[in-house]
Formats: structure tokens, sequence, C-alpha cells
């Protein structure tokens, strides 16, 4: 029955898989695997669904006008300046065609597996630097390598980090601003934190023509399903992406659900609330566990250091509890040393922790 590694997913949320693996309806599984928001779409987003189901019958504004009046409204930006896209997986796409008219891509590691995909669809050169240290704890970016030749090259970072989720300053990341040819923040969980501690790039974009963010509207408001990202950057660069790709990469029901969270402060705040409370009983219950190590981080997920293989412990928490966990076997750097969980709500955590003292 647990024949299927060779189809190991590249990430998370894949519970037809998983159910696959152990032998179990998919829709059974608690799912730690994906970092997406466990307090549901808002109702907001649901009463605008609904409300725009006479939508289906027309095509989409090709050219998301509302939507992006509205992220307008949100970031403080002229529309011109903002792309919709099918989440942020399409807007990388662009990304890596822009990425391989340098000479190199820089990446932080272990990095997001979809960029990869991204950067290998257009052959970039990728130029990894870890963040790893030799025994295996994480490094502050200041003691990260020196880089060659940084003018006639490109670098992608998400900030926070996945699957670390550390969280980059502002000020460590503005002399990129100077040195690179293109520049790339992948902000995707960086509306998990509370506006005060967000360590945002988007502001600057006016002023910095090789600047590019990425944003996603379906972690923080649990619309996975949906698919909705957006980049923020220079108007020329966003009319290119735009000619580049298919038309109507944005359905209807994404864009009026979009509109509709943008305004909603109470699902903000709720979140934010949540997640302060859920991720410090998380983290401490998972550090109570013997041959278990959290890494402290600024994200909606833990990545975990194991003394037990992470690919072993996803089998039989998916046997025995029927849990989904991240393995870390897509990360070459982390292996089967490490796993992954985002922070759900509170009773869910409970069981997790309890699953893994039994296990450990």
């Amino acid at each position: 029955m647990l024949s299927t590694d060779h189809l190991r997913p590249m990430h998370g949320g894949n519970r037809q898989w998983a159910g696959s693996l152990a032998g179990i309806a998919p829709e059974s599984i608690l799912d730690f695997s994906a970092s997406i928001n466990p307090l549901g779409s808002p109702k907001s987003a649901i009463a605008a669904i609904q409300s725009h189901l006479s939508d289906l019958n027309h095509y989409p504004d090709p050219e998301y006008t509302l939507l992006r009046q509205a992220l307008g409204k949100f970031h403080q930006l002229s529309p011109e300046w903002i792309l919709a896209g099918n989440g942020v997986a399409e807007l990388l796409t662009w990304v890596g065609r822009d990425l391989s008219q340098l000479s190199a891509t820089v990446l932080f590691t272990p990095a997001f597996t979809d960029y990869y995909r991204a950067l290998k669809a257009f052959d970039c050169q990728v130029e990894a630097y870890p963040l790893l240290s030799k025994n295996k704890s994480f490094c502050l970016n200041a003691e990260l390598p020196r880089i060659v030749n940084p003018q006639t090259k490109g670098i992608l970072i998400n900030n926070p980090h996945n699957p670390t989720g550390y969280l980059f300053s502002r000020d460590s990341l503005l002399p990129y601003l100077a040195e690179f040819a293109l520049v790339v923040i992948d902000e995707a969980f960086m509306d998990f934190l509370l506006p005060e501690q967000q360590q945002s790039l988007i502001d600057l974009v006016p002023l910095h023509p090789n600047l590019v963010i990425l944003r996603s509207l379906t972690k923080f408001y649990s619309l996975p399903g949906l698919r909705l990202g957006y980049a923020i950057a220079h108007p020329e660069r966003l009319q290119r992406w735009q000619a580049w790709r298919d038309p109507w990469c944005v359905n209807s029901l994404a864009v009026a659900a979009g509109i509709a969270v943008l305004e909603d402060v109470e699902f903000q705040q709720k979140t934010w609330a949540w997640l302060k409370i859920a991720k410090s009983q998380l983290f401490t219950g998972l550090s109570q566990i013997s041959g278990l190590k959290p890494l402290p981080n600024a994200a909606n997920y833990l990545l975990v250091q194991t003394e037990i293989a992470g690919s072993l412990l996803q089998k039989q928490l998916l046997q025995n509890d029927k849990i989904l966990i991240r393995d870390c076997l897509s990360f070459p750097e982390l292996g089967d040393r490490y796993f992954r969980v985002a922070v759900r709500l509170e009773n869910e955590n409970q069981r997790l922790i309890e699953s893994l003292s039994k296990l450990m």
C-alpha cells in the first residue's frame, strides 16, 4: 500500500495523495501540510461569490479593473502597478521568464520548490546560498556568503521564508535593491504578521523599477481553491507579463471574493488574534516532546527538527490518526530530519501534539 513514494507531491495540501497512501478517505484527513488559515473562508467571501454567480455567464474583465482598484486602495498604490494572477504560482512563471534574461538567479536555500519549476521552465541558471549552517541551525542574513557580480543577476526571496519561517528585516533587504538587476520578494505569508510587524517592501516599488513583490490572497483568507494572487511592480513590466499570458487568468468568482476580503477587517483581526495564541500553544507542545525541536519563526507554520525520519512520522500519523504533516524530502538541504506543520485551531493542534507524543 505504501509504494507510492515516486508520486510524492512537491507541495503540501495533497489530501488525495495522502488518502491513497494510507488507504483512507481524503476528506477524513486533518491537514497540517498546507499553511492555510484554519478559520476557513470568510463569510464576506462566500457572500460575494454567491451574489456573483450570474457572472459565470460572462467573461471576466481582462483588465480586472475593480480588483486592481481594490488592491490599489488597500496598498495605497495606483492600480497600474498591480497585476492579478491565478495564484502566485502563475506569476512566478513570468518572474522566471524575466529572470532568464540575467546571468543567474540567487536563491536562499532551502527554497520553495515552485521556484525551481518556474526557473527551470526558462533555463535559468540558479546560484544557491544556504540559510543552514553546518550544524543545521539557521544563519542570520548577515552571515550569508558575499554574492559575486550581483549587478548581472536576479534574486528571488520569500519573506517570511518558506519552509523556515525566517523573517528578513526591511533593512537587510534594502542593499539588494542597489546591487541586483532584479529583486523579487515573495510575500505570500506576510499578511499573517500584524501590520506593525510586517517587513514588506511594497511601498518601495514605485522607487525601484527592478523590484517585484508577489502577494497571495488565498492563504490568509483560506481560499486556495480559488487561486488568486497579485504582483506589484513597474507598469511596463506588468504590461509585458499581461501580453505573455493567457487571457482571463483569474475567474470572476475569485475576483468577487478578493474584493470582498480586502475590506473584511473583522476577519483580519480575528486571524491575528487566533494565530498569536494557537502558535504559542503548538510551539510549546512540540518543544516538550523528546526528539522534536521546532524552530522559532515569524510565520503561520513551524519547521520541526526530528530524531525520527519525517517521512516515517508522516506515514504513521496518517495511518494511526488520519493526520497529514509535510515531510521535507522535497527540500534536499533538509531531507528526512525535518517536517513542517501549519498552525491550526487549538483543539486540532492538541490532537497533533498528543499523536506525536505517542509516536516519539
